[in-house]
Parts: C-alpha cells; structure tokens; sequence
C-alpha cells in the first residue's frame, strides 16, 4: 500500500540518513517508516548492536566510541549519505545539529540538510550571537559576558552564575556556580563537555536566575512557506 503521505505529494525524499543516536534517531526511523521514507542509520563502535541500528533500512558504520571519532565527523556522514543514495541528512539534537558549517557542508555535498539555514543557525543557534542579536533588537536579556576573562565577569555579575557552552544544549556544557572558588573546576568541566559534546568547547556566563518563570513561543516554517507561531506556554524551571 502506497501510504497517503507519497498519494499527496507531501514527501520530499524516498531515503535520508539519521546523523545521530539512540532514542532521537529511533524516533525519526520511526515516524519516516509512516512516511514510506527510508533510512540509513550511522553507527560508532559503541553503538553496533544499538536499537536504532537494527530499525534502520541500512546502517553504516563510521569510526570510534568517542563522538570526536564518529558522529562529529561530518565528513564522514555525508559520505555514508552517498554511499548509500540518502538525499537528505537528518541530524536529531546535539551532536553536529547546531552546526553552521556541517549544513554548508551537507549542500556543497548536493544533499538536503533537513532544519535551518546556515546562516540561522549562525544567528540563532550559537547562543552569544542569538543575544547579540536580541539586544541589537531591543530585548531585554540576562546579564551575562561572553569573552576571554570569565572569571572577572563573574565577579561583577555576581554569584550564583550560570556557565554555558555557546553550542549545543540539553544541559550540557552547563554548570551552576555559587562561589568564586568553585568557579575554576566547574569552568574546566563545562569546556571539557562541551568539546565532547558538540566539538567546541567555548563557553559564556549568565546570572543564574533562582526561580525563573517565562513564556516559550515555537515558530515552524516549512520550505517556501511563511513562518508561524505554533504554539506558546507559561514555563518555570531552572534555566538549565
């Protein structure tokens, strides 16, 4: 049976490939099987008999159990893609999702990055260039310092504050920090998991807000259409 997806003319692609893991990649393997889309998945040496291996159309295998060795590799990504006649790369969260230079790379490629531009990302996806970007426009942001001299920055912002990873999210590359002398261990640490995470390891600082409340707005456009507010919700939490 055709599925009604393909009937309507609303699939863009008959393969891609998933550039991510676990759960997130099983999800999209997933929701493309309902589409009649079929998928390759990637795979380190860690991850050979994983879940998200055995549900994919094909699977091919790209280096070490260290991400840096593997699914941070972008070249060797879009090589499987090839490899394998994917024409479009699907690439989950973390790892090389929020990488403007891997989408350019994907297109040189002659192949579909499936998410924002590059130059969205370079706006919007590196969290310093996001709040230069809302100050630019007159938005109100959290204190915060994005340079050489962190730990001086700190101190004028004053404790507790929170350490980021620029790239990335998930909580990773984050630390709370409530005093000056644990700053020190906590920035190593958080540029330690950034670099693994996402493969850079800059980081900015923030004053930890105790208690934050604050309104989520999501906006989704598809390709030539307009963009539109999906939906919008009163959240509170930790800003992690």
């Amino acid at each position: 049976m055709v599925p009604l997806f393909i009937k309507l003319g609303l699939v863009m692609f008959r393969k891609i490939l998933i550039a991510n893991r676990g759960e997130i990649a099983c999800r999209v393997i997933k929701t493309a099987r309902v589409m009649g889309v079929r998928t390759v998945a990637v795979y380190s040496d860690a991850d050979a008999g994983a879940r998200h291996v055995a549900m994919a159309d094909m699977a091919v295998h790209i280096g070490g159990a260290r991400p840096a060795d593997s699914y941070l590799r972008g070249a060797a990504i879009i090589a499987a893609a090839q490899q394998t006649g994917a024409e479009a790369i699907h690439p989950g969260y973390g790892f090389l999702s929020e990488n403007p230079d891997f989408v350019e790379a994907v297109e040189a490629a002659g192949l579909t990055f499936v998410g924002p531009s590059a130059s969205a990302i370079r706006a919007m996806g590196l969290k310093n260039a996001a709040k230069a970007l809302m100050q630019q426009a007159g938005v109100p942001v959290v204190p915060g310092y994005n340079g050489k001299h962190l730990s001086g920055a700190a101190d004028a912002i004053g404790y507790p504050i929170l350490i980021k990873a620029i790239t990335g999210g998930g909580g990773k590359g984050m630390r709370k920090v409530k005093t000056p002398a644990a700053f020190n261990a906590a920035l190593d640490s958080a540029r330690r998991e950034a670099a693994v995470a996402f493969g850079n390891d800059a980081l900015l600082i923030e004053k930890f807000i105790e208690k934050p409340r604050h309104i989520a707005h999501q906006y989704q456009r598809g390709y030539q259409r307009q963009p539109g507010a999906v939906s919008a919700c009163a959240c509170c939490g930790a800003t992690y």
